[in-house]
Formats: structure tokens, sequence, C-alpha cells
């Protein structure tokens, strides 16, 4: 059952989401040795990662970033979404650069680097950070494309919209593995695709967003005013 959780307005609805990311890390880390975060692009986990950075209650030495998906440049390109999570996350909470695992979309042989990334992710990850686009994508799993098709791989080389029409993403079996999922999509240009997605009967390939249905929706009111809520 889809918990979406709704909040006056965009930078109010990032800081629920990292409360709630920095509780489950925590509640996490007592029973397990460490914890796996695949984190999102973008500027709505931006807000939220400052937010999570100051937390006083985590031990990031036992956590473990990945990333749902990366476009094809390199790492300190200002379209990099590793960069933009070294910004406002990784280097605030001084995280170990050995608990960071980036995908290397740069490579020239980007299937090789889709198959190496895939080697890498635990068989379930404990909580994939996710977005929404107005269009209806998540990760980099664009409507009706091959990737949001894929029921082999874990991560595959796909396409997206200019200015980065190439791009890595997990596919999704890896979402669908993942213990927990947080969905951060504020905006009011995202409202018709969010209820689409929560609409049990929307397809996953019309909307891929839809995949993370079963997730915990963080959206300001904008974003809610289609789905009915209070």
């Amino acid at each position: 059952m889809t918990d979406v959780r709704v909040s006056d307005d965009a930078a109010k609805a990032a800081v629920a989401a990292a409360a709630w990311l920095e509780a489950l890390v925590v509640d996490t880390l007592r029973s397990s040795n460490s914890c796996s975060i695949a984190l999102s692009g973008g500027s709505s986990p931006a807000a939220m990662h400052t937010a999570l950075s100051r937390s006083q209650n985590i031990d990031w030495t036992r956590v473990m970033l990945f990333f749902g998906d990366e476009r094809c440049v390199p790492p300190d390109h200002p379209g990099s979404n590793y960069r933009m999570a070294r910004e406002t996350l990784i280097a605030p909470a001084r995280i170990p650069d050995g608990n960071v695992f980036r995908m290397e979309a740069e490579a020239q042989d980007r299937e090789r680097a889709a198959l190496l990334y895939e080697s890498l992710l635990p068989s379930a990850l404990d909580v994939i950070v996710l977005g929404v686009g107005a269009d209806g994508h998540t990760a980099s799993l664009f409507p009706d494309a091959e990737a949001v098709r894929e029921a082999a791989r874990g991560v595959v080389v796909a396409s997206g919209p200019e200015p980065y029409p190439a791009r890595l993403t997990i596919t999704p079996i890896v979402i669908s593995a993942a213990r927990d999922l947080l969905v951060l999509a504020p905006g009011s240009n995202k409202a018709e695709a969010i209820r689409r997605a929560l609409d049990p009967s929307t397809d996953t390939r019309s909307t891929p967003a839809a995949l993370a249905r079963r997730g915990t929706w963080f959206l300001d009111r904008p974003a809610a005013a289609l789905i009915g809520l209070p």
C-alpha cells in the first residue's frame, strides 16, 4: 500500500524525506552491519541531502551509497548526479570514499560500465531514492523505452532527453528487489504524472514511476493536487 506524505511546500517535503530516511538508516544499522542506499539526481534530492548531511545519528562509515542513474558525463560535470551528491551529502557528511559506488557513465564502453555497475550492486538495496518527471519517468526509465521493459539486466544503457541523451540506469528488476523505496516529487508540473503513477490500473511501461507505487512518497501540495487527498 502506498504511503503518501504531503507537506506545504517543496522545502518541507525534502526535510520530511530526510527525517524518514535517517530513521530508516538508523533502524537498519541496529540489526545489520551496513545500510545500502541508491541516490537520485535532481534539485529535490539535493535539498534532502543537505538536511540529511546534518544528521548526528547516522554512522556514515556503515552506509554504502549507490546511484539509481547517471548521465554519461564526467564526474565533475555540472550535470553529474555524482557531483551533486558529493557536494550536498558525501563531502558535508564526510562519508568515506570507499563507501561510495558511482556509475562510471563517462566510460567510452558504456555497456561494459553498466555490467560492471550491476556486479557491484547488492542483491537487494535497503532503500532506493527516486524522483518523478513530468512525463512519468523515474531514474532514467522513460515512458515506453527499452530500459523500462528490461527483464534480465539490473543496469543498462538508456536514452533520455537533451541535453543528456545517454545515461546508465537501474532497471525495474532492481527497483522491485529493494526493501524500501523513497519517492520525493514536489512541484505542480508533476501532479498529473503522480496521479497516473499512484493509480493501480496504470501500466508501468507508460508511466515508469508506477514501479515505485509501493514506496513512501513525499510530495508538496501542488504535486498532490490530483490524487484526492484531504
